[in-house]
């Protein structure tokens, strides 16, 4: 029997002004969130997922304090329970990407896995933090120290990558090996070289790790900083480096597509990248 399952992808633009409060920016983003989620369910979503630190803008062009009052517990913060009654509700598996407070003071780019019953799985924090201009995350987020975790749900096994992380193959190998099915990556990025590599990187991983991407990225500009325009394009990519449904560049959008897990196995029994593979051969990329 086909393994069916639905994904949903929420790209969007931010919906408060910068000189808001967190919890203006928090309250917004959840409320134009809602009926995105609400949609999702209605047409049968099995897996949803947001983009990187959904909750407001996206504020690592500063170096501003002010933004680590966006920072949630996770489980016990007031967005994962939230999200745990969406999940039930609907019974829908749900990757969310909050910004996390581990304790006062060390702070993680994280996602929440949520089941379909409403079960908190665990959680994955972002592993490379970049540190450029533009892009001061080292000041708010500490490196992830959860390694590559794979989530049972009950749609199939759910890996997640946010958005830097996405240029390491390293991980994304990592994700496979723990028995990714599917692999999330939230992000929050702009046009310039990285538009350029979108749609080649998570193609890649997808067909040298024999599992389906879902790339989401929020859209429009934020001001005042002004870094570039986030170009959107969330999709869906098969084990075979297909596209399967993309959304637009501008618009805030519900992306939902369905996919067949059992194109993992077949594509795995085709290309055996995975019984191929040398890694008594590969000790220098640990050293070096």
């Amino acid at each position: 029997m086909a393994r069916k399952v639905k994904v949903g992808l929420i790209q969007m633009a931010t919906k408060a002004p910068a000189e808001a409060s967190c919890e203006e920016h928090r309250k917004a983003m959840l409320d134009a969130h809602a009926k995105y989620i609400e949609e999702a369910g209605k047409k049968g979503v099995n897996m949803l997922c947001m983009q990187e630190v959904f909750t407001g803008p996206y504020f690592c062009p500063s170096q501003d304090i002010k933004w680590y009052g966006l920072t949630e517990k996770i489980p016990d913060g007031p967005t994962t329970k939230l999200m745990q009654e969406y999940a039930k509700k609907f019974g829908m598996v749900l990757i969310v990407p909050i910004y996390e407070e581990h304790i006062t003071g060390v702070y993680y780019n994280t996602a929440a896995v949520i089941d379909a019953d409403g079960k908190y799985l665990g959680k994955y924090r972002k592993n490379h933090i970049p540190q450029v201009k533009g892009f001061w995350e080292k000041f708010f987020f500490k490196p992830g120290n959860l390694g590559y975790p794979v989530f049972k749900t009950a749609f199939g096994n759910v890996g997640v990558y946010i958005c830097y992380d996405r240029h390491f193959p390293d991980g994304a190998r990592c994700l496979g090996l723990n028995g990714a099915e599917i692999v999330f990556n939230p992000s929050a990025t702009v046009a310039g070289l990285s538009e350029y590599l979108w749609k080649i990187e998570q193609p890649a991983h997808a067909v040298a790790n024999g599992y389906f991407v879902a790339a989401i990225n929020r859209v429009g500009k934020e001001a005042p900083w002004n870094i570039g325009e986030f170009y959107g394009q969330s999709y869906v990519v098969s084990p075979k480096g297909q596209i399967l449904a993309q959304a637009s560049r501008d618009k805030d959008e519900l992306l939902v597509t369905e996919i067949d897990l059992d194109e993992v196995k077949e594509v795995r029994d085709l290309w055996q990248f995975f019984r191929d593979r040398r890694p008594e051969t590969y000790g220098p990329l640990t050293e070096l």
